[in-house]
């Protein structure tokens, strides 16, 4: 609560000395903020909590445009061209941001030379989970199980490129096991088929499992976030139980085309940090398995160009490849 006051009177500190010309002259109109999925997806969840707050700080009315399609290319590219006058801004995934220029054979953009970027907006942690029946009870034990039973495991993901099948990867070749990865045509289809016992495990959200969990009909070992998530704080990381600085989230990032102008990314880096900030806006991404970031232009930067080279050699070494 201290560091989100202290967020909120630094915020209305810069806001105070920006340029009268820039404060006024932006926004004039409405911003559109464009995705690359379906509404009712996590990121188009996640962008509908954040654009009511954030459309009262602006002043203006944030308009969400879904364009899906090719794994969020084709929302991309359109962003990327778009002119680079605030307007136009995109909630990429670590998909759009930081996979795809390794899954793809062409995205139509380069995720670091055609985006500025200008917040982390926030992580949402897979949760490693099982069927009662696999004879595990912690990760140790699963890890022991599949070395001893190679390619007898197998994971469900709801699908080929996505985020929990790239977390299976990660992990495979992490904790030094052969198993089977099963795509499915979406989360939903992938978990009732755990909760089935037709495949013993899965990687996910944590959001669509936590019922199952609570209700003990899959078993959670881990999440792939570097710290403990708040929707399941009692579960803990990957990184924690053996695996040093293991990570594989599903992350949002705001980003504007190249070449927009850095008074404006200033004034939307400070807006949305003051909405992140907002309890409302923080409890309700909570409540959908977002753990709340919010850091700075430079740092998401630096954070895309970490992922990049780290999920090309997991594309690499799982063929996971797409034309």
């Amino acid at each position: 609560m201290t560091r989100g006051i202290v967020f909120a009177a630094g915020i209305a500190a810069a806001l105070g000395t920006m340029p009268a010309a820039v404060a006024a002259d932006y926004p004039t109109r409405p911003v559109t903020l464009v995705l690359g999925f379906s509404p009712g997806g996590p990121s188009d969840v996640v962008a509908r909590v954040v654009s009511v707050k954030a459309t009262q700080l602006l002043g203006q009315r944030i308009v969400i445009d879904n364009r899906p399609g090719a794994g969020g290319n084709i929302a991309g590219e359109y962003v990327a061209r778009a002119a680079p006058d605030g307007y136009t801004l995109l909630l990429g995934n670590n998909g759009i941001l930081a996979t795809n220029i390794s899954l793809y054979q062409k995205t139509g953009f380069d995720p670091i030379r055609d985006f500025q970027p200008i917040t982390l907006v926030g992580v949402q942690a897979n949760v490693l989970y099982v069927h009662p029946s696999v004879p595990a009870r912690s990760l140790a034990e699963l890890i022991e199980y599949a070395k001893a039973n190679p390619r007898k495991l197998n994971y469900a993901s709801g699908g080929h490129g996505t985020a929990g099948h790239l977390a299976g990867e990660l992990f495979k070749t992490e904790a030094k096991i052969d198993i089977v990865h099963v795509p499915y045509k979406g989360t939903g289809p992938a978990l009732q088929d755990v909760l089935a016992g037709h495949v013993q495990m899965g990687f996910s959200a944590v959001a669509p499992v936590g019922p199952h969990i609570q209700s003990g009909a899959v078993r959670p070992l881990a999440v792939t976030t570097l710290q403990r998530t708040a929707l399941l704080p009692d579960i803990a990381t990957v990184a924690e139980l053996g695996i040093p600085g293991f990570e594989a989230t599903t992350w949002h990032g705001l980003v504007a085309p190249a070449g927009t102008p850095k008074e404006v990314v200033a004034m939307l880096h400070r807006t949305l940090v003051a909405t992140l900030n907002d309890p409302e806006v923080r409890k309700s991404l909570t409540s959908l398995g977002v753990d709340v970031v919010g850091n700075t232009p430079e740092e998401l930067a630096a954070y895309i160009r970490a992922e990049i080279p780290k999920w090309a050699a997991i594309v690499k070494a799982s063929g996971a490849k797409l034309e």
